[in-house]
Formats: structure tokens, C-alpha cells, sequence
């Protein structure tokens, strides 16, 4: 099938460098030239596991384009995909750049004579496929539905293992305006096994923010959890965590062996959840809610547990040094998660912004994060190359991500270069590491006396 991709970012480039590998052809578009140019050249703007050399394949066999011109990705195409941002304003989805491309694809299909399919993949708010994306293509290409197809298919990808969620979901959602755009939609997913629930448009829109608000609950009731054992002596989050997964509705028991259900990921404490998705999904599905005079309280609670959480391994901190002001501290970790350098509502900005309010000198390091967008760190903090170069002379290191690679470091070596040899580890990633004496270690969930 001949699939349009507009919109470039992690959604789109993922979605079409996938259906590019199954046997698609794809043509991606984006507004931004840089972008494009960095796809040809088969080096992505951002990171994600298996991205680039997957990319790589789709270009040598001539299975992906990128275009500038949306019209001529129409015309190329049976079906649409809209894969463009909306970020969260005052509360709700920005929909300006769907407003645009839903123009575009319009104005573009008003030529044409034979039928295509509009499918949104962007998150967006029940209703939206329906009534903005609908009635722009219609005053547009001049054609209503039945001319052209319209569906919603939410992704499910996460950041950092986006390629194999794609390739082998658990399931695909496909909102159709009639069963006719349906099967457009059917048929492109024609070569996964996955179970295909076939819905309205709204119902589609909603699953989306109904799972990452879910998702974000248990997060958020595992950091409750986690701030009640640190308040507890003899209590510890982790073994109440573990004892939690072990339910037979969280896991599975087979050849005298359990295997934990994937969602028992989320029921796990740290100092927070970030990212694209997760905070923006639940505050607008909130605001969503306000408008039809429906209050989610659990979602609001959800939303302040989180707010908290980067304080308390700030309190930790500061309760190891006695006081921040002067104290040099060491950010190990930016990316709101392992396996990506996206630093959207990432928790360790929150730390970074009240380690600096309290006075302290802030050095920080990430793998994969070699600059930071919009200068807001220049000047502040010295955004380290190497974990030597962070660690070295710092009173306190603080593990806000729970990236790998620090499990394997030599803590021997790193705590002699420390003036005081102190680490919190926000994400309990260190918990089974071997650690010099001469190191303090205080872990997320437990009470520092015990």
C-alpha cells in the first residue's frame, strides 16, 4: 500500500520506517527542511533503540521518501496517516498544526478523483476526528465523507522501545467513520496477529488517554506507596512493590516459574513520570472531562503525587548534606526515561530547577543527552561528557534516570574522586550494585534509619 506520513516527529518516523519494513511504500512530511534532510541522510534528529538502522534498510530499498509538499504526498497515496503534534496549552491539546495539515490534505484531495482515506494518529480529544479534522478536509477538498475515508488509529509506542512496539503490538485500534475507511485501515495492518478492535472515532480517541491514564495511576500509587515507607522505619517500597506484582492478575505462573505482565513495569517507584505523553495526556483528559462538568479527582491526585515526587530526592539530599547551599550535586541521568534523550516534563529538570533555588552548584550527566534545547541550563549547569568529569568533587550524586550503564561503572573509582562519597538513587537502578564502604546510599521508598 502507498501510505502518506505527515508529520516526521518520533510518531511519524517510527510509524512509516516500520510500514516501510513490512512492505509499505512511504512518503514522510514535515515542514521542517532540517528534519527531512537528516532522514535522507539516514541520521534521525533524536534517538531511539533500532531507529537508525532500520531507517537505514527502508532507504537502500527505496520503500520510504520524504517529501516537502503535502499535495504531492496525497496524490502518491491511498491513505493518510496525520501524525503531527499536539502539545499541551492552558491545560488543553494545541491543535493548530492538525488545523493546518487537515487544510492541506483537503485542499490537496480536491483534485482527485479517486478515493482516499484520512486517518489521524495524532492524540487527540474524543471529538476531534469527527468535527475539526472532518469538517476543514470537507470545506477544503470540497468532498464529504463517503468521498474520502476518515479514521482515528492511535499509536501505542513507547519511547525507547517504539520499534518493537510497533512491530509486534499488543493490540490495533481503528476508529472508523464507516467500514469502508475501515478496511483501508485493515488492510494496512493486513501482516500483524495482533488483535484489531474496530470502533467509532470517539471511542478511539478515548482508549488512547484511557490507557496512559491508567498508566500514569500506577505509577503515581507506586510513589504513594513509596512516600509512606519512607516515612516507616522497617518498610520498604521495593518488597511491597514486589509482593504487589506477584498477584496472579499482575502475573502469570508456567513451569514453576512467574512472569511478570508487562504493566508491572509501571508499578514501580521513583521520583516521578515525564515525557510526551503521560503528563500531557492526563492533564488534557482532565481538561476534557471539565468541559462536560465531569471532575476526576483520581486523575488530579494522580497529577499532584507526581508534582512531588523530584522534592522528595531533593529532600533526601539535603537531609544527607545537612544543606544544599554551596554543596556541589551531580545529576546523573536527564531523559525522562532510559532509552531516549527526550527531556519533556523529564523529573530531572524539576530536581535540577530546586537543587539550583536552594544554592547548590549543579553538574550533570546523561548518555545520550549532549545538548539541551533552549538554553535553559547555560550558565547554571555544566552539562558533563563523561561521568568523571561529573562525579569529580561532588558532595552528592542524584540518579534521576535509570539508564543501564550505571549499574556498570567503576563506583570504586568514581566515589574516591567525590569530596563527600553520597548517592540517592531516585530510580532504585542500584539497588543489586556493588558499592564502595565508603559510600552513602540512600534509596527511593525506604526510611533512611532502617
Amino acid at each position: 500500500m502507498k501510505v502518506a506520513i505527515i508529520g516526521a516527529g518520533h510518531v511519524g518516523l517510527v510509524t512509516g520506517v516500520c510500514l516501510a519494513s513490512v512492505g509499505h511504500r512511504v512518503y514522510l512530511v514535515d515542514v521542517h527542511a532540517e528534519c527531512l534532510e537528516a532522514i535522507r541522510r539516514g541520521k534521525p534528529l533524536f534517538y531511539e533503540p533500532q531507529l537508525e538502522e532500520l531507517l537505514g534498510q527502508v532507504l537502500a530499498q527505496g520503500r520510504l521518501e520524504t517529501l516537502a509538499d503535502i499535495s504531492q504526498a496525497v496524490e502518491k497515496s491511498e491513505l493518510i496517516l496525520l501524525a503531527v503534534g499536539t502539545p499541551l496549552k492552558e491545560g488543553s491539546i494545541d491543535l493548530r498544526a492538525l488545523r493546518v495539515v487537515s487544510e492541506q490534505v483537503g485542499a490537496a484531495l480536491k483534485g482527485l478523483s479517486s478515493y482516499r482515506v484520512v486517518a489521524v494518529k495524532s492524540t487527540v480529544i474524543p471529538g476531534t476526528t469527527d468535527t475539526t479534522v472532518r469538517s476543514l478536509i470537507e470545506e477544503h477538498s470540497k468532498k464529504t465523507v463517503g468521498e474520502f475515508g476518515l479514521c482515528m488509529n492511535p499509536e501505542f509506542l513507547r519511547e525507547g522501545s517504539a520499534i518493537e512496539d510497533f512491530l509486534k503490538p499488543d493490540r490495533i485500534v481503528i476508529g472508523q467513520q464507516d467500514e469502508r475507511s475501515g478496511q483501508v485501515l485493515d488492510e494496512l495492518y493486513r501482516s500483524f496477529s495482533c488483535p484489531k478492535v474496530f470502533t467509532t472515532l470517539r471511542n478511539a480517541e478515548l482508549i488512547k488517554y484511557a490507557s496512559n491514564a491508567l498508566l500514569a495511576n500506577l505509577v503515581s500509587f507506586s510513589n504513594e506507596m513509596a512516600a509512606l515507607c519512607e516515612a516507616i522505619p522497617g518498610t520498604n517500597v521495593e518488597t511491597i512493590l514486589a509482593g504487589l506484582r506477584l498477584d496472579r492478575r499482575l502475573s502469570i505462573r508456567m513451569d514453576g516459574k512467574n512472569y511478570e505482565a508487562g504493566i508491572g513495569e509501571y508499578l514501580k517507584a521513583g521520583c516521578g513520570f515525564g515525557g510526551s505523553c503521560l503528563p500531557k495526556d492526563v492533564a488534557a483528559l482532565k481538561h476534557f472531562a471539565a468541559g462536560y462538568s465531569v471532575s476526576m479527582p483520581l486523575l488530579d491526585a494522580v497529577l499532584s503525587v507526581n508534582r512531588q515526587r523530584p522534592s522528595q530526592l531533593v529532600a533526601i539530599a539535603e537531609k544527607a548534606l545537612g544543606v544544599l547551599k554551596n554543596a556541589r550535586a551531580t545529576v546523573l541521568g536527564l531523559a525522562f526515561k532510559p532509552g531516549t534523550d527526550d527531556l519533556r516534563e523529564s523529573p530531572a529538570l524539576a530536581v535540577i530547577e530546586q537543587l539550583l533555588q536552594r544554592g547548590a552548584e549543579v553538574k550533570a550527566f546523561d548518555p545520550f543527552v549532549r545538548k539541551v534545547k533552549d538554553g535553559w541550563l547555560d550558565g547554571r549547569v555544566a552539562l558533563c561528557e563523561s561521568p568523571q568529569e561529573a562525579l569529580s568533587g561532588a558532595d552528592a550524586a542524584l540518579v534521576v534516570t535509570a539508564w543501564p550503564e550505571f549499574a556498570r561503572w567503576d563506583w570504586k573509582t568514581l566515589a574516591s574522586s567525590m569530596r563527600r562519597p553520597i548517592l540517592i538513587d531516585g530510580r532504585n537502578g542500584l539497588r543489586q550494585t556493588a558499592l564502595p564502604e565508603t559510600m552513602r546510599y540512600f534509596s527511593i521508598g525506604k526510611n533512611a534509619s532502617t
